[in-house]
């Protein structure tokens, strides 16, 4: 099963047998416990749930949901995939390593991105800015006029000023050009959402 969850350390560069340079993601994978099998039959859905990492304070409740996989850790995140179809011979308690994955491998990475506090339209939407003469006084930043006085209301998803970043993020076909299993490690070729130290998850097809 190609699931994992990591931490994101940062970017560097590898150099191949034929000297190509490719630019690359560290990231902190794994290992990760199976944590809870749902099934069609108990949840109405199938999907694996999986720990990593090494919390504390938790909850009573949570502690109680680990203690049933016979985990002696508790995760720091939690997380949930959906499966079409559960792999064979799962079972509880069971870890998810880099080495389900091999180089060459395409997968889909999820992250929160970094936060940019509130913005304004020209750094948000990359609106243009108004010319810097004729009466503007400087105000070259401000949104304008942001339509007709007919609707009497502004439409959801008009684009205005408001906080940007720190959304959930996914980057589809990233390729899988370094495995270090014994240290956890997997680079992915190109940028991974989020800043460094961030959560994030790996999916690929098998």
């Amino acid at each position: 099963m190609q699931v994992i969850l990591g931490t994101k350390i940062g970017m560097t560069q590898i150099i191949g047998e034929d000297g190509v340079v490719t630019p690359v993601t560290i990231l902190q994978a794994g290992p990760c416990a199976v944590t809870q099998i749902k099934t069609v039959e108990t949840d109405g859905y199938n999907a694996v749930q999986v720990g990593y990492g090494q919390g504390k304070n938790l909850s009573k409740s949570v502690e109680g949901h680990i203690k049933k996989a016979g985990l002696n850790t508790n995760p720091k995140t939690i997380r949930e995939f959906r499966v079409d179809e559960l792999p064979e011979g799962l079972k509880l308690g069971d870890t998810l390593t880099v080495e389900s994955f091999k180089i060459g491998d395409k997968v889909a990475v999820t992250g929160t991105s970094k936060g940019k506090g509130y913005a304004g339209t020209v750094k948000r939407w990359n609106f243009q800015e108004s010319r810097n003469t004729h009466g503007f006084k400087g105000d070259i930043r401000k949104v304008g006029s942001i339509g007709s006085m007919y609707p009497q209301k502004v439409f959801k998803g008009k684009r205005m000023p408001g906080r940007m970043g720190h959304d959930t993020v996914t980057v589809k076909n990233l390729v899988v050009a370094y495995i270090d299993a014994a240290n956890n490690l997997i680079g992915l070729k190109g940028a991974v959402p989020g800043p460094k130290k961030g959560i994030v998850t790996v999916e690929g097809k098998e």
